[in-house]
């Protein structure tokens, strides 16, 4: 594998308008706002059904366009599909597995904090599985958006399909922030030293 190879960022969600604002389309958002900090625009997907963006990072030098190529990703094909089109792109632009990182809520996350890890399994989310399947392994980063469990008795899969409390949306624009720094730090200097740095806070 050579570090020039570029880095596939896959913001996992749902297509549609009903689905934009659901704790289940971080992936999504965080996918959003990597775009515009690389001055790039998610538009349709040639090769793949997914919209996707190009760009190059600022290098460690903060020299502007310097660093390595992202290539950012948001599946169209709804969640339990989303390794299809993540395994045509990847093929395409010749990224291995170790340059694939897949951006998502996690239900074992407390809401307010962003996690990442590499490999390890899917923990019942159905974007993971599909990607693992597709891919045909595990050891792909994960960057994982803390949602917490639901309420009460509320089903998980209502929960996640839910959009955040109002309480929760006063936070989510610095929580989705945070998520593409650790999204970034991955990308330059790796997980364990993104963990280091952010599983404190």
């Amino acid at each position: 594998m050579s570090d020039e190879s570029p880095w596939l960022v896959v913001g996992l969600g749902n297509p549609g308008r009903e689905y934009a604002g659901n704790r289940h389309n971080v992936g999504f958002m965080v996918a959003d706002l990597l775009a515009s900090r690389l001055g790039a625009k998610l538009g349709r997907a040639k090769r793949a059904q997914a919209e996707a963006a190009e760009g190059r990072m600022a290098g460690r030098s903060g020299q502007h366009g310097g660093g390595p190529k992202l290539v950012l990703v948001k599946p169209m094909t709804f969640m339990n599909l989303s390794g299809a089109p993540v395994v045509s792109l990847a093929q395409f632009f010749k990224v291995p597995v170790a340059h694939v990182i897949a951006v998502h809520d996690e239900l074992d996350v407390p809401f307010g904090q962003v996690r990442v890890k590499r490999g390890g399994g899917e923990g019942g989310h159905n974007g993971l599985r599909s990607m693992s399947k597709s891919l045909a392994s595990k050891d792909y980063a994960r960057v994982r958006f803390g949602i917490g469990r639901p309420p009460g008795r509320q089903d998980p899969a209502d929960y996640v399909l839910s959009d955040f409390a109002s309480a929760e949306r006063k936070e989510l624009d610095f929580l989705v922030d945070r998520a593409a720094d650790v999204v970034e730090a991955v990308v330059l200097e790796g997980v364990e030293w993104a963990q280091n740095k952010y599983h404190g806070i």
